[in-house]
């Protein structure tokens, strides 16, 4: 395996060397490995160039080589597993367990989407014959199907150092659409972008495609960034992050004069109601399943609840105390960057320096490790105080004890939107859920019911996003396959001959694909 060198990857091509920013490990507090130089804009520039490039050679490529890349991609992980082990931990201050299921998840999604490629059905095929005594007008032979985009940039994400970044959903879904890919590099884990990165490259040579399949380019948002997402050969964007960065990235691109999508995931309070029926039935382990999905991954998922909404009252006290409790067990730990860490800490500030929140349980941060906290507000409280809608992305929540159930549906109702949103009810809860899970909906982009949020099954049915502004798209997900339509776009062909229409379309139906022949889902060959 190539050693890490900290600088970019232009296709088949290194970056120049020139020194700057070095991998840190947030656990000891210091700088380690090789300086990794950012991209120049002449590197951006040529990285867009060998994608726009490579652009009409991946859109023409057969479902069966498509889906042999994503598995080499999946190999190439497996097998340098204990590498990526090695310097993600360093990194991100991450357990080794962690990363290991996270190269699961990561290989599990690539492999998913290689099997869509091959299947073919995600190309919604459709054909409408022709008929020529149609009256008063003929009617045309009409075919269309998804086809993809062109070049995609993906910038990674902080808390997920390989399912959300280098190689993770959302150049997966981009690569089984067919697009080339740019991704720029989070700051959080230079040196193991860097090595899977690698891999990916090795993966484009031995499939024998152009090296514009794609690119890792190493610098800040605010320059590198926009670079990629200005440029006119860029045609989508893939984001997970804040929301001021998921702005300034949709703002650009909305301003070019051909404006593009961002699909940019930018954080979610995660809004977990409780009612009254489910404190009686199961108070201490909704307590312990609720301090272990507040905690987990130090609170640095973006579908951990930070928000608990209950009723006020003596079985909400106690829940409380039993979930202050679980959290005060709960080891402090390192944030996965420094400015994550600082941030944080800024943030909580903010919140407890507020008249209506109180702090109930706290375990302070000592030598850069952090623990969890539990704060409480009132429903009134919590609705005239619209800085509490905010994310605190950590291991934090806040418990708002409202005045019945009216009160609990005006909480609700005030929400922004969000990725998901979970109830916790008891039989007898069974009115009050029906009232609430349909505002509940509008909110969200996932529903959970008597569950918890953290943890996103990589599916054909998972839904990965939610209203603006947990997504600057609520019709689109960044998990499961749907993913792969957001980096594609409907193309209609009119009248073709037959020799003259991709294999998907033909009359013959040649990949024997699952189509939409005159208003009937079928595999059927033609008579």
């Amino acid at each position: 395996m190539n050693s890490i060198m900290g600088v970019s990857l232009i296709g088949f091509a290194r970056g120049q060397v020139g020194g700057g920013a070095r991998p840190y490990d947030p656990n000891k507090r210091e700088f380690f490995g090789p300086e990794f130089t950012w991209a120049r804009p002449e590197e951006v520039s040529s990285a867009i160039q060998k994608a726009k490039d490579a652009a009409p050679v991946l859109a023409a490529l057969g479902h069966k080589p498509k889906s042999d890349f994503l598995q080499l991609i999946a190999k190439g992980i497996e097998d340098n597993s204990a590498r990526i082990i090695e310097l993600a931990t360093r990194e991100t201050a991450l357990p080794a367990g962690r990363i290991q299921g996270e190269i699961g998840r990561t290989t599990g999604q690539l492999r998913l989407f290689a099997k869509l490629v091959e299947e073919g059905w995600w190309r919604d095929v459709r054909v409408d014959h022709a008929d020529p005594t149609r009256k008063p007008v003929p009617k045309p032979d009409v075919r269309s199907m998804l086809v993809p985009l062109g070049p995609v940039a993906v910038f990674s994400s902080s808390n997920f150092p390989l399912a959300f970044s280098v190689a993770g959903g959302d150049t997966a879904s981009a690569f089984a659409a067919g697009c080339p890919v740019i991704v720029k590099a989070h700051q959080g884990h230079l040196a193991t972008s860097e090595l899977v990165g690698t891999l990916i490259v090795d993966a484009v040579r031995q499939s024998g495609l152009p090296e514009g399949t794609f690119s890792l380019l190493f610098g800040p948002g605010r320059t590198v960034g926009i670079d990629l997402v200005t440029h006119p050969a860029i045609q989508a964007v893939g984001f997970t992050g804040s929301r001021s960065g998921g702005r300034a990235l949709m703002d650009a691109a909305a301003a070019r004069k051909q404006p593009i999508p961002v699909y940019a995931e930018m954080g979610s309070i995660n809004p977990m109601v409780i009612l009254p029926g489910a404190l009686v039935d199961r108070s201490q382990s909704l307590a312990v399943g609720l301090a272990g999905s507040v905690t987990l991954g130090n609170g640095q998922f973006c579908t951990n609840p930070g928000l608990i909404i209950l009723e006020a009252g003596s079985q909400s006290d106690i829940f409380l105390q039993q979930l202050g409790s679980e959290l005060a067990k709960v080891i402090p730990a390192a944030m996965l960057t420094e400015s994550i860490c600082h941030e944080f800490i800024a943030g909580l500030a903010k919140f407890t320096e507020l008249p209506e929140i109180k702090v109930h349980t706290r375990v302070d941060v000592t030598n850069g490790q952090v623990g969890p906290t539990l704060l409480t507000t009132s429903g009134q409280d919590f609705l005239g105080q619209p800085a509490l809608l905010e994310e605190l992305f950590g291991p934090t929540t806040i418990a708002v004890l409202c005045n019945g159930i009216e009160e609990i549906i005006e909480v609700v109702k005030a929400l922004d939107g969000q990725l998901t949103g979970t109830i916790h009810a008891g039989p007898e809860d069974n009115p009050q859920i029906k009232i609430l899970y349909p505002i509940l909906a509008g909110k969200v982009g996932r529903l959970v019911h008597n569950g918890f949020p953290t943890g996103v099954e990589v599916c054909h049915a998972m839904n990965h996003g939610g209203p603006y502004p947990a997504s600057a798209d609520g019709r689109s997900t960044s998990v499961g396959t749907r993913a792969i339509t957001r980096f594609t776009r409907p193309m209609c062909w009119q009248n073709f001959p037959e020799c003259l229409l991709p294999e998907e379309l033909k009359e013959s139906n040649p990949l024997g694909l699952f189509r939409l022949v005159n208003g009937t889902w079928n595999k059927d060959l033609p008579e």
